[in-house]
């Protein structure tokens, strides 16, 4: 790979505002991406898999030394066992908005959402057997809703948003009524970035009578939520994104409390049991958010969320959220500037308040751009039909990393010109 260059003062620019970045004292937290051939010189894909903090892999060994080496199976009844509350009740503080008592750290985002949305499915009754949820959501969100809706008889009502844009309050208002039971969407978008409104959408969905089940698996971590304060029913997040709880940490699950009594999981585990070492013979659902637990929790997984969550509650979730609006500024701006002539456009919200911390481009030859560009070490991912999304992970990622990707791109189109 040849040294960037491009038509801009682009790589100087990012330099000055990393010098100037609030948070750039967070990015030497991280372990390096590699050295030598194998050194990664822009990592842009941190929402699909974020970067390890050093202090996860410090608390790794000293898990598998002591609290599982040494204290063994009595670190169960001395941590583990309250692990998924205390870790979901600080999660949902720092990041969610919400209360104790209502997050829970378990299993896969794939199971906790089938748990939450056969639950409400249940709850809401043969007067309400519709789905509401769109067809730009991601894969495993619309299968498992179709799942349910094969197993329960359930209607899925489909919202069919722009691709480059996002589920709109006025759309859900125009698809649900006195049949709706549940509303499915996520708060980003995975493929725009679009930033759902969230306060308008769960006000719409609650005037017609039904609840509001949010992913947000692209959120959590990077963008400020406010569960409670806007009234949400359910949410289920994973973590290995801009949590770095890493590849297959569990998610979490949140379950408003006014909900808890009325709502029964489907999976029902041992774990979840009012006295889980009883062994009755009979399932009784432990109270509150432990009744959403099934099998044994993930303790290696979840070393990594607490880090970072522990990071995020150091410098704050409002410069976190700042950062990643001003990354992706930047890299829409140098678009702009460096790349349109070249026939490479913004597949994502300009506006801050509606794109999350990642900026899709779309150009036919995306596919083989990125392929390029992973062996050149540079780091995004592609997504059909046409994009490059460049995840702007705050806590890790810096301006020239996204400088050097979007001059990387300009040379290759450059020379097939």
């Amino acid at each position: 790979m040849s040294d960037p260059s491009g038509p801009s003062d682009l790589l100087d620019r990012a330099a000055a505002l990393d010098a100037a970045d609030p948070l750039a004292a967070c990015r030497d937290l991280f372990v390096p991406a590699g050295a030598g051939a194998e050194e990664v010189v822009a990592y842009l894909d941190g929402n699909s898999l974020g970067r390890p903090l050093r202090a996860t892999a410090d608390r790794l060994a000293d898990l598998v030394r002591h609290d599982w080496g040494t204290r063994l199976i009595r670190s169960w009844d001395e941590q583990w066992m309250e692990l998924p509350l205390r870790l979901g009740d600080r999660l949902g503080a720092v990041c969610l908005g919400a209360a104790p008592g209502q997050t829970v750290v378990a299993d896969s985002t794939t199971v906790l959402l089938y748990k939450l949305l056969r639950a409400a499915v249940a709850a809401s009754g043969p007067d309400r057997p519709e789905i509401v949820l769109d067809t730009e959501n991601f894969p495993t969100d619309r299968y498992v809703a179709q799942g349910v809706a094969a197993e329960t008889g359930a209607r899925l009502v489909w919202v069919e948003p722009e691709p480059e844009a996002g589920v709109t309050p006025e759309q859900v208002a125009a698809a649900v009524g006195p049949r709706t039971g549940v509303v499915l969407l996520s708060h980003v978008a995975y493929k725009s970035a679009w930033l759902a409104d969230l306060p308008a959408i769960t006000r719409i969905a609650h005037e017609a009578g039904a609840m509001v089940l949010w992913d947000l698996c692209h959120s959590a971590g990077a963008v400020p939520v406010g569960l409670d304060e806007h009234g949400v029913d359910l949410a289920v997040g994973c973590s290995y994104k801009f949590l770095n709880g890493g590849p297959g940490a569990p998610a979490f699950a949140y379950v408003a409390a006014r909900h808890q009594d009325r709502l029964r999981q489907p999976i029902t585990g041992w774990m979840g049991h009012a006295e889980p070492f009883v062994m009755g013979p009979d399932y009784r659902a432990g109270g509150g958010m432990r009744g959403w637990i099934s099998g044994t929790p993930p303790v290696l997984g979840m070393v990594g969320i607490e880090d970072t969550v522990d990071l995020i509650a150091e410098v704050g979730p409002a410069a976190v959220r700042a950062k990643g609006s001003a990354l992706g500024r930047f890299v829409i701006e140098a678009v702009d500037e460096v790349l349109a002539v070249h026939g490479v456009r913004i597949a994502s919200p300009r506006a801050d308040d509606r794109r999350g911390a990642h900026v899709t481009l779309a150009h036919p030859r995306s596919r083989d751009l990125c392929a390029q560009l992973w062996r050149d070490g540079i780091v995004p991912d592609y997504r059909e039909p046409d994009g490059i999304r460049l995840g702007l992970s705050p806590l890790s990622t810096s301006y020239a990393e996204a400088a050097r990707a979007l001059l990387r791109i300009e040379e290759l189109l450059a020379s097939e010109s």
